[in-house]
């Protein structure tokens, strides 16, 4: 089995040191679920950076701080929530970064982000699509309305979301149904 779904970055974030203080490496495996544009940037380039930039480290830590609560969130979430809430809320977070309705998807990378059989993964699915929140063909997943995918998520979609906006506020766009 490949890794689980700790935390979603998209555009808006990063991943491995830009915490790290100095301390190396960073303990983090990322596993691009969707393909896009990323840059890649040395420690020692992005310390130096820290440095001269306070502001660029005060968003770097902030967004750090948000990083840390969608994990600890996940974790919780994935204890208590069952899959379709879990599901809708992965969705959600996508749909934040992608900023578009078609997320290129398959239900096996799903199945195996969340741990569970792909057969699993695919009635989750098939309800979602009933219920009108998303409609799938090969590969992509479109969300249909949004707000229908709300009411599936549970409340740690809100929760982090709400703390992103606090933190680092205007980071997500509102979204259209």
């Amino acid at each position: 089995m490949g890794g689980l779904e700790a935390a979603t970055i998209g555009r808006e974030g990063a991943i491995g040191g830009i915490i790290s203080q100095g301390n190396k490496p960073a303990f983090a495996r990322a596993v691009v679920q969707i393909p896009g544009s990323a840059i890649r940037i040395s420690v020692p380039r992005l310390e130096t950076a820290k440095r001269n930039a306070p502001r660029l480290h005060d968003m770097l830590v902030r967004y750090s701080d948000c990083l840390i609560a969608q994990v600890l969130q996940s974790v919780g979430c994935a204890m208590v929530h069952p899959l379709e809430a879990r599901c809708a809320r992965w969705l959600l977070m996508a749909h934040d970064r992608l900023q578009q309705p078609e997320i290129p998807l398959t239900q096996e990378a799903l199945a195996e982000m969340f741990g569970v059989a792909r057969t699993y993964m695919t009635r989750i699915a098939s309800a979602l699509q009933r219920r009108g929140a998303i409609s799938y063909r090969r590969g992509i997943v479109h969300i249909e309305r949004r707000k229908i995918l709300e009411d599936a998520s549970c409340e740690c979609y809100g929760a982090v979301r709400g703390h992103f906006n606090r933190v680092v506020p205007g980071l997500y766009p509102k979204v259209e149904p």
